[in-house]
């Protein structure tokens, strides 16, 4: 498998998972401004998209958006508990939260703080909404270790990611001291901490 990435984007979650489970995977930096790889493909002709991440399987397939692509490594290696088996009720409530964190979180929030063409109204906007949003994450993990049943879940790895935004974006976390430690509890993780030092790492060598 080829993973296509940005470093500390919504793709960091792909190389957790990818950590997580062991699997062997080539990792290839997109560079978003001008949708070339590291190496000087034309990114489009792999994902016209031009988003990321994108997933080259074994077998040539290209898979994109997040929630599909965490999903597919995940069921790649079902020992490792990272989603619940298909068809379950426990299943549907992964999608849940993957889709939550997608649109209400990654979307509607921090695509448009980070986003230098969106107008500071709109981002004022973005800013002020996610406090609701925390309230119901904060609310569901008062008395749970995981977004999803009893165990650690890509759900848990998007999240985390998105959490990790907060700070650089401008947003505080401190009135919502379950959901930092929360992260805290899932940053601690060995294959969640090595993948965020290799893509800090990343972003230090430009």
């Amino acid at each position: 498998m080829d993973l296509y990435f940005a470093p500390l984007s919504c793709s960091l979650a792909t190389r957790i998972a990818l950590y997580e489970t062991g699997q062997e995977a080539g990792f290839y930096r997109v560079v978003m401004a001008t949708k070339q790889t590291e190496d000087g493909r034309d990114y489009l002709a792999i994902n016209p998209k031009g988003q990321v991440p994108a997933l080259v399987t074994d077998a040539g397939e290209v898979l994109t958006e997040g929630p599909a692509v965490l999903q597919y490594v995940a069921d790649l290696a079902p020992e490792s508990g990272l989603a619940p088996p298909a068809g379950t009720l426990e299943r549907t409530r992964l999608h849940q939260w993957l889709n939550y964190i997608s649109s209400e979180l990654h979307k509607a929030v921090y695509f448009m703080l980070f986003n230098p063409a969106i107008p500071v109204a709109m981002k004022d906007y973005a800013r002020g909404s996610v406090g609701a949003k925390y309230d119901l994450l904060s609310a569901h993990l008062a008395d749970r270790a995981y977004l999803v049943g009893d165990s650690f879940t890509v759900a848990d790895g998007y999240l985390v990611v998105t959490l990790g935004w907060a700070q650089p974006a401008g947003v505080d976390l401190s009135p919502w001291p379950v959901l930092t430690a929360y992260r805290d509890r899932i940053m601690a993780r060995p294959a969640v901490g090595r993948a965020f030092a290799d893509e800090v790492a990343l972003m230090a060598t430009g």
